[in-house]
């Protein structure tokens, strides 16, 4: 699946932002506005004025949207929920080439808050991989314990762990220890 270099960028985004939302023993990585700021910083948001308790909820309100999407069954479903986001988010399409990046295209408004900002492209993206009929590629971490959020961008849609450094090697660890008892027992 060939993904632009802009769209990849906010697929990840969504992901992290996803992620970000508190689980059982896990708490919320999107707690303050300082965690916030961190976020536009690390996903290089532009054009992202002061930021305030205001965008902080607005933002964790496009976090279980987008968390809406991944969880969605069936496709049309996930089409009338980004339908939804990205037409509360104003979409407003312009092609533009900053920060030493090619043409790619912003779908938020100029102005725009940082929600709506990243309700637009990141409601877009997640359109992309709707469109394409790719939805199963919108997933959850396998992992007993685990259940982040990822996009599956393998070839064959085998992905079945957020990383497969951490999870997926944990798992293939206690499985072979199991083995290894069993075996021995």
């Amino acid at each position: 699946m060939l993904i632009p270099h802009d769209t990849r960028f906010a697929l990840d985004m969504v992901v992290d932002l996803v992620n970000t939302a508190p689980e059982d023993d896990q708490a919320d990585g999107l707690a303050d506005v300082a965690a916030l700021q961190a976020f536009v910083q690390t996903h290089s948001i532009s054009d992202v004025g002061e930021l305030g308790a205001r965008d902080l909820k607005a933002v964790q309100g496009v976090r279980t949207r987008f968390a809406e999407v991944f969880a969605a069954p069936e496709r049309p479903l996930a089409a009338e929920l980004l339908n939804e986001l990205v037409a509360a988010a104003g979409t407003t399409p312009q092609l533009t080439d900053h920060d030493g990046y090619d043409w790619h295209v912003h779908y938020f408004a100029p102005g725009a808050s940082v929600a709506d900002h990243v309700a637009a492209d990141g409601g877009m993206a997640l359109a992309f991989i709707v469109v394409a009929d790719e939805q199963e590629r919108l997933r959850r971490c396998e992992a007993p314990d685990c259940g982040r959020a990822f996009v599956d961008l393998s070839r064959n849609r085998s992905r079945r762990y957020c990383d497969s450094r951490t999870c997926g090697n944990r798992l293939h660890v206690a499985a072979y220890r199991a083995r290894r008892r069993e075996a021995a027992g």
